[in-house]
């Protein structure tokens, strides 16, 4: 047991790791990999400043403990700190992952999955030049000890797989990947169909693919793109670190404040089992479902407990770290646009001529946003068409929330374990994010 010298506030967070990576290029094993980690980050507070300490030596945390208070300032009434007040005291068990860990597994169980798709990467399509195939998995269990009391066990778990190629006709190239991240391997189901489809789309992509004409048009994005769309353009400025000394940032901000459509809801939560589950932060606060938009109004922001203090407002489960080198900050968990009244067919039907997002390379943004299609048809007469060459799509991220005016009635959540979320220099984060099919009436297309 722990021992904490009075006078401070101090919590200590030890992760056990372990990780598969496998990697092969055109059916030839490159990478095949499993490491095991057992690491602690230790935090002291006395009121004025933070100490931090990083160890593999997890047999020795009193020594640290006590290495970090004696540099610290006494503080007798640390206890009624109001950043201290702020944290929680959560004690128990909670294990999701033991009739099924990644650990388990064997290594060579997972190499099959990958190769099982050899066959389809290599004879769907002679357009099919190259292709990789990976797998990732990762299986932490924390432990989380607080001088309040906090006591906790959890754990976190992620498998996943992709399946990219690179494709030519003549000049002209198309790259893409079929990918899917799950809690529990079992549940990993991507289908030879499922890969064979992709594969055909960028062939008809390279066969028929049109260049747009630059100007303003209704877009439809499909649910991978618009949870993109949310976590980029929305979720990373609903983090509260950023707010800090930043005066036109909260008035900007401000809860309460009209920021999208009446139709538009999004939220946050750790509960949802993906990339972004979290029973509890890197703080001990227990994870939560967090509106950031509600019915179109800002509703609220991402915390850990020092940005809630800031602020005056309650810490939400979001103090994240990558690993126990770092200290925690506001990050998302699962990202979600919530989902609306319309069938998908109804959103379609309702546009004469416009574009429809299907798959993006990447996107980005703050203000203004950035998304670079993959994938992406013509809407004519309320039908899908024939695909398009879309280099970016922008805009401003008020307006275009605001000209959001279709919500498909099913949303759809999604994981992947390749890469991640950045932020500072803390990356990759697991993190989810989904929404419905998504309309806006207008959107800047070049």
């Amino acid at each position: 047991m722990l021992r904490f010298p009075k006078g401070f506030y101090t919590d200590v967070r030890v992760e056990e790791r372990f990780t598969t990576t496998i990697g092969y290029r055109d059916g030839t094993l490159e990478e095949s990999k499993q490491t095991s980690t057992k690491k602690a980050f230790i935090r002291v507070f006395d009121g004025e400043m933070w100490y931090y300490a990083s160890t593999y030596k997890t047999d020795e945390l009193q020594s640290e403990v006590d290495a970090l208070c004696a540099g610290a300032t006494l503080n007798p009434d640390i206890e009624n700190n109001e950043t201290v007040t702020r944290f929680q005291v959560n004690t128990g068990s909670y294990l999701q992952f033991k009739d099924e860990c990644v650990k388990d597994i064997p290594l060579g169980k997972k190499q099959e999955m990958l190769q099982e798709k050899f066959p389809v990467l290599k004879h769907t399509s002679e357009a099919v030049k190259m292709f990789v195939a990976r797998y990732r998995d990762r299986y932490s269990r924390y432990e989380f000890y607080s001088s309040k009391g906090a006591n906790l066990e959890y754990d976190f778990q992620v498998s996943g797989v992709s399946y990219g190629f690179a494709m030519g006709r003549g000049e002209d190239t198309f790259e893409n990947a079929v990918q899917q991240g799950r809690a529990r391997f079992s549940e990993i189901d991507i289908t030879n169909e499922a890969v064979a489809q992709a594969i055909r789309d960028g062939e008809d992509f390279l066969i028929r693919a049109k260049a747009v004409t630059a100007g303003s048009y209704p877009v439809i994005l499909a649910p991978m793109v618009a949870g993109v769309f949310a976590h980029e353009s929305f979720g990373h400025k609903s983090e509260a670190d950023f707010m800090i000394g930043d005066e036109t940032m909260k008035r900007e901000w401000a809860i309460g404040k009209k920021v999208g459509a009446d139709i538009l809801s999004i939220y946050d939560s750790g509960l949802n089992f993906g990339g972004g589950y979290v029973p509890f932060d890197d703080e001990g606060t227990r994870a939560g479902k967090t509106y950031l938009i509600k019915n179109g109004v800002l509703a609220g922001r991402l915390h850990s407990v020092a940005t809630a203090t800031e602020l005056g407002e309650a810490p939400t489960g979001n103090a994240r770290a990558i690993n126990c080198d770092f200290e925690p900050i506001p990050r998302m968990t699962n990202t979600v646009i919530e989902a609306g009244g319309q069938t998908k067919e109804e959103l379609f039907a309702g546009i004469k001529h416009g574009y429809f997002v299907k798959d993006i390379k990447h996107g980005s943004g703050m203000s203004t946003f950035t998304i670079a299609p993959n994938l992406a048809y013509e809407i004519v007469d309320g039908k899908i068409a024939g695909p398009v060459k879309i280099a970016v799509i922008t805009g401003s991220v008020f307006e275009t929330l605001n000209l959001i005016d279709g919500l498909s009635n099913k949303s759809e959540e999604f994981t992947f374990v390749m890469g991640g979320c950045g932020k500072m220099e803390q990356f990759p984060l697991n993190v989810g994010f989904g929404g419905p099919y998504v309309s806006v009436s207008k959107m800047n297309v070049q």
